[in-house]
């Protein structure tokens, strides 16, 4: 289990980015992290992953995360971690002697589901093929948590769609995605659990299933949550088309 207790990140600036966060990330689950931006999405991430320092706690099965199993962690970002230089061809080579528990069949078989080419190399793709690239290495690398932030930018709705029924087919029980995405209608029906951050602190918490038993829908709660005022954009006209 990812264990998360009152985590906080504050930037020289003294940008509060996280205050006192205390999640419970259990192996298995498809977890939808929401908020606006600069909630503090891809900064909680960052810090799961050590790539920022912040003051609390975060443990993997009770174990500090460390060079010793930093590699049951994936992440599939939009500022992309791959190597553009190289092909996918040599990107499988590399993955393959650096992660035992790389995953050969899922990477050729999610290769030919989005139909992209093995020797070109990857600075060649276009903006949503090196997305999809970026996500098939981190669904590929053997990890038991997938981190993804923002994954399907630059990728049209219906390769969206068919990747979420793709995902759904090929993950093991015991694999766990923390999915950070604005995509919310669309990811609804595909997660198991929806966190919220607002202003950098945990402003909900709650499982789909929990939604559907109190006939509620992911939107619902949200705008709940976040306190949305419907009639927000039509005042905003009236105050814009007032005559002085």
């Amino acid at each position: 289990m990812l264990e998360i207790k009152h985590l906080k990140k504050t930037y020289p600036s003294g940008t509060r980015a996280l205050v006192d966060i205390s999640l419970a990330l259990p192996r298995g689950e498809i977890v939808g992290l929401f908020g606006e931006n600069g909630a503090g999405k891809t900064t909680l991430m960052k810090c799961i992953l050590g790539f920022l320092r912040y003051s609390g706690e975060i443990t993997l099965d009770g174990a500090p995360i460390t060079r010793e199993n930093i590699d049951r962690f994936s992440f599939a970002t939009c500022e992309h971690s791959f190597f553009p230089a190289l092909t996918p061809e040599a990107h499988r080579a590399f993955y393959e002697a650096h992660f035992p528990a790389f995953r050969k069949k899922r990477f050729a078989g999610l290769m030919d589901f989005f139909q992209l080419p093995m020797k070109r190399a990857v600075r060649g793709f276009s903006s949503g093929q090196k997305n999809q690239f970026e996500v098939i290495l981190a669904l590929s690398q053997g990890a038991d948590y997938i981190l993804m932030d923002e994954p399907f930018a630059g990728n049209d709705l219906f390769n969206r769609e068919d990747f979420y029924k793709v995902l759904l087919g090929i993950l093991e029980p015991e694999e766990t995605i923390l999915l950070s995405t604005h995509l919310i209608e669309e990811v609804q029906h595909f997660i198991s659990r929806a966190v919220l951050l607002h202003k950098g602190a945990l402003a909900g918490d709650v499982t789909t299933l929990a939604l559907e038993e109190a006939g509620r829908s992911l939107m619902d709660f949200l705008r709940e949550t976040y306190h949305y005022r419907p009639d927000r954009v039509s005042q905003a006209l009236s105050d814009l088309t007032d005559k002085e």
